[in-house]
């Protein structure tokens, strides 16, 4: 790729980025389940890159597998959406590059084809422009045999069985993406499915002037995926056989793409400080907990923002009645509609004065529901109702119904996703529960704290992080927390969280503390600038020509 046509790509996409599309989801095609420039020159090739080192001036790449308002499967999807907002309200150039999922409308081809060697196959996939949203521009990789498929990674019998090629495609098209397209400052790379980014640059492009030198963020958002694949797939992904080894892909006998991108990023960063010290350990390192040992001198926790213009109970368009931390009347006009749409008793005054228990959830192993299931008997004797909305793990959906049949009269259950009724019971109950064996950041304890229902969870993660015990003498705290992953311990703190629920004035203080709280996007976003400029420096010796790796 010419000089000239970086310089024109990038100024092209510095003019768009100034303006806001503001496109809703239907017109877009959503698939849902200051002032100095330092330049280098390379001494070896004729190639000039550009860094801009002043904070505002960045140009970022997101590569990520799913995002909104594009696609989504889960919480990796609301992150590509409202970090890359975040980042341009900060001032900086960012673009977002996706799978073309099925139903995704794109607005213009920039690449017609790209040729891909995937072992035996050559596929020639494109590279197409959807529309800008607040500032950030999408591009898509486009292979409808490949993406345009009912999910993005799986169906009922299973993953698909060519989800390596798949994203080893999409990897690779990343790389020409920045050659052809729109050359960044830093690439920021999500998950397992993009983790050959960082693998490929440092290996089949180490040579390659364009992109040699780019700088590399790998966000970890769940370590239990990891793209684990037999080793027959390094070659039909067209992956060289140098790859196949302990201080890359190979993972007892198999390839692991994650375990690639984790040593070979510039920088790693999970999405909270306490996950990030998690999985250095046996417990929560799923076998890869070696290998994050030795980059944790590269391994940083932020935590994920949530975006207060859609989860906040004074402008919530959701919820039967807005409110504030000033005026908590509208939450009663809330737990009412609650109780009505789940069908629960909610006509007289012992009705609402009874605690209402909610959860919004996945129905996965992770998220603790064996522990509820271990008392359920013992938390039912409480006099309290509870509200339950999620899909997943049939046997857990199946838990559920049970217990609604068994108390008909106190448990609601919902198999399904359903945003609006998530957005009723965040308003509508009084307590919000995940007792979760291990959970990266989580996004409903921050949104229940904005809404003044008080979170009780398992001391892991993010929910550790984000939820501060309670203290009747000092009247500090947020949400009650247990440590013990045990049914015993669980009900213990619940019944904690209710003998404060039954001191109101205790209670209002524990619910005021919680809603102060503050988890925007503005400060992750700058912790994020942080590690890109930390990632753009860790790569300047080798610009230099300095460095003799």
């Amino acid at each position: 790729m010419s000089h000239a046509l970086s310089s024109h790509a990038g100024a092209e996409c510095s003019n768009a980025a100034q303006s806001d599309a503001n496109k809703s989801s239907d017109e877009i095609g959503c698939s849902v389940f200051e002032t100095r420039s330092d330049e280098w020159l390379d001494e070896a090739e004729s190639f000039r890159y550009r860094f801009s080192f002043i904070r505002g001036l960045m140009k970022i790449l997101f590569v990520a597998s799913e995002g909104l308002p594009y696609s989504k499967t889960g919480g990796l999807a609301d992150v590509v959406e409202a970090l890359p907002k975040a980042l341009v309200e900060m001032g900086h150039q960012v673009s977002v590059l996706l799978p073309r999922y099925h139903g995704n409308r794109v607005t213009s081809t920039l690449v017609s084809s790209v040729t891909i060697s995937l072992g035996e196959q050559v596929r020639f996939p494109s590279i197409a422009e959807g529309a800008s949203v607040a500032g950030v521009r999408y591009f898509f990789v486009d292979d409808p045999g490949y993406f345009d498929r009912e999910h993005p990674y799986g169906d009922k019998s299973g993953e698909y069985p060519d989800n390596a090629e798949r994203f080893a495609e999409f990897s690779r098209v990343a790389i020409e993406f920045a050659k052809r397209v729109l050359l960044p400052d830093v690439i920021h790379c999500h998950d397992w499915q993009t983790a050959l980014v960082p693998a490929l640059l440092r290996t089949q492009h180490a040579a390659d002037p364009a992109v040699r030198s780019l700088p590399v963020v790998l966000t970890i958002h769940n370590l239990a995926y990891q793209g684990i694949f037999p080793q027959s797939a390094l070659r039909k992904a067209g992956l060289p056989a140098q790859l196949f080894a302990m201080d890359a892909l190979e993972f007892y006998g198999k390839i692991n793409f994650l375990k690639g991108g984790l040593l070979f990023a510039d920088y790693l960063s999970t999405v909270s400080r306490r996950y990030a010290r998690e999985i250095q350990t046996p417990e929560y390192g799923a076998g890869l907990e070696g290998v994050i040992v030795q980059r944790a001198d590269r391994l940083v926790g932020i935590l994920n923002g949530v975006d207060y213009a859609i989860w906040s109970p004074d402008i919530d368009t959701l919820i039967a009645q807005n409110y504030s931390a000033q005026n908590l009347d509208g939450k009663k006009v809330c737990k009412k509609d609650l109780l009505n749409a789940f069908k629960l008793p909610a006509d007289k005054p012992e009705d609402l004065e009874r605690p209402v228990v909610g959860i919004v959830s996945r129905f996965a192993d992770q998220k603790g529901f064996d522990l509820i299931a271990q008392v359920a008997s013992e938390i039912m004797k409480e006099n309290l109702s509870l509200v339950v909305l999620g899909t997943g793990n049939p046997e857990y959906e199946r838990f559920f119904k049970l217990l609604a049949e068994k108390y008909p009269r106190s448990v609601g259950v919902k198999i399904a996703y359903d945003d609006t009724l998530a957005h009723k019971i965040e308003a509508g109950a009084d307590i919000f529960l995940m007792p979760s064996r291990y959970e990266p950041c989580g996004l409903n304890q921050i949104y229940s704290l904005r809404y003044g229902t008080v979170p009780v969870v398992r001391a892991t993660g993010g929910l550790d992080d984000t939820v501060q015990n309670f203290d009747v003498k000092t009247q500090q705290g947020t949400g009650f927390k247990f440590d013990a992953y045990d049914g015993n311990a669980l009900l213990e703190c619940l019944r904690w969280a209710l003998k404060v629920y039954r001191q109101p004035k205790s209670w209002r203080v524990v619910q005021n503390n919680g809603m102060a709280k503050d988890f925007s996007w503005k400060t992750s976003a700058a912790a994020y600038v942080t590690l890109y400029e930390a990632a753009k420096r860790s790569r300047i010796p080798r610009l230099a020509g300095t460095s003799k790796h």
